[in-house]
């Protein structure tokens, strides 16, 4: 039997310096994010022009040379730095003979190797076939080359060689299916607000280190790697704060720079977790040259998602490393912690600051409870923080701080 092996793409990146952002930085990233994807990248090319041109993205001189150095390196695959039309795929493939992707189609693919839940892979397909449905005159040479590559991976990849009529059905049956498991979280969210408890969602930048500190406070054993998106699916955990009181903690999924606005429609069911939490912790990676960057994105996505009302804790991550820059300067947050999610340091000063935040939540609250009534006390236990409980001859004498709901409903 022979084995066929799949031939691992050899890229060159290409983005348009217009002056926007700093494309040298972006590039960098761009590089982060082919390597994440599995391809080689053996050269970077960079234009300065006053905008993208509509017909191929750079110009006519610098598409030769880029076919040139392309040929010259043995490279396969061009990866642009922008959202490319179907018009530009097609020209620029034409020009060069060569596959081409752009950052939108790269995420999109990094997204569908690292879905892992049902939910995930129905996303990831949901913003892989909005993208490419008007795509599809563009990208069926690239589909070809390719043989399974980069952008032609995931859940989505078999319906591009349909028409557009089947694949509008998928995407309406992607999104019913969707709303269906939205509609199971908002249950969830219901009874999690009716019982009190105090929900915390983890957002920041891709690779800042939301994942270890979640693994570092809840035991989670969520995957942590030192790459672009290594964790995509949410994950939520129990917590019990020092005083006893038990929060939930839920990491999202990280952000990135140019985030595609697909993947934050397809995401936004899941992303709303954020929406919907009591706080924001913005964990930030302060030994990251582009920090200032970084924050500025993560505050532009939340602002996209309409999460604008929330308590924020901005937690500057990996103080541990060499450079890191521990200023902890951020305006916009309403408390601010430096910790070492890999070696412990800072911690007890973020669940001191969570304890904060929830006692300014909670209501003092006393009363006598009947024997009979005992199974109730369970209940301040779990979502607030028990005081004092006292066994006398007319009942059980509790004192305690607990959320406002969890106040209502005991004095009934």
């Amino acid at each position: 039997m022979i084995e066929m092996k799949e031939e691992q793409e050899r890229a060159i990146l290409v983005a348009v310096d217009t002056g926007e952002y700093d494309a040298a930085v972006s590039l960098d990233e761009l590089e982060e994010l082919a390597q994440t994807a599995g391809a080689v990248v053996l050269g970077k090319i960079s234009q300065k022009r006053p905008a993208v041109d509509k017909t191929t993205c750079v110009g006519s001189g610098m598409l030769e040379q880029i076919k040139n150095q392309a040929a010259a390196l043995g490279a396969n695959l061009l990866i642009f730095d922008h959202e490319l039309t179907a018009s530009q795929l097609r020209n620029i493939e034409e020009a060069t003979d060569l596959a081409v992707v752009d950052r939108t189609t790269l995420i999109l693919d990094i997204f569908a190797q690292r879905a892992r839940s049902r939910e995930g892979k129905l996303q990831v397909e949901l913003a892989q076939q909005k993208y490419r449905l008007p795509r599809l005159m563009g990208q069926g040479t690239a589909l070809s080359r390719l043989g399974g590559g980069i952008g032609t991976r995931g859940p989505g990849e078999s319906k591009l060689e349909s028409d557009r009529r089947h694949i509008r059905r998928r995407i309406e049956s992607l999104e019913e299916q969707l709303r269906d498991l939205e509609r199971q979280r908002s249950t969830r969210r219901a009874r999690r607000k009716k019982d009190g408890v105090i929900t915390v969602a983890i957002v920041g930048y891709t690779n800042v280190g939301k994942s270890t500190l979640l693994n570092t406070l809840t035991n989670a054993g969520v995957l942590a790697e030192d790459k672009l998106f290594a964790t995509l699916d949410p994950t939520t955990r129990g917590l019990t704060l020092p005083g006893g009181q038990k929060i939930l903690l839920t990491d999202t999924v990280g952000f990135i720079r140019k985030l595609p606005h697909h993947l934050i429609d397809a995401f936004k069911s899941t992303l709303e977790e954020a929406r919907y939490s009591d706080v924001i912790l913005h964990v930030v990676d302060c030994s990251n040259p582009q920090m200032d960057m970084q924050m500025h994105v993560v505050y532009e996505t939340l602002r996209q998602l309409e999460i604008t009302d929330k308590e924020i804790v901005t937690v500057f991550n990996k103080i541990d490393r060499e450079g890191a820059d521990t200023a902890g300067r951020d305006m916009a947050a309403d408390y601010r912690v430096k910790i070492s999610a890999k070696t412990g340091e800072g911690l007890p000063d973020l669940l001191g600051v969570l304890e904060t935040i929830l006692r300014s939540r909670t209501i003092y609250f006393e009363k006598v409870f009947s024997y009979a009534e005992a199974g109730r006390i369970q209940r301040i236990r779990k979502n607030g923080r028990l005081l004092s409980e006292e066994y006398k001859e007319d009942g059980i004498h509790v004192t305690a701080y607990v959320p406002v709901e969890l106040f209502e409903e005991l004095y009934r």
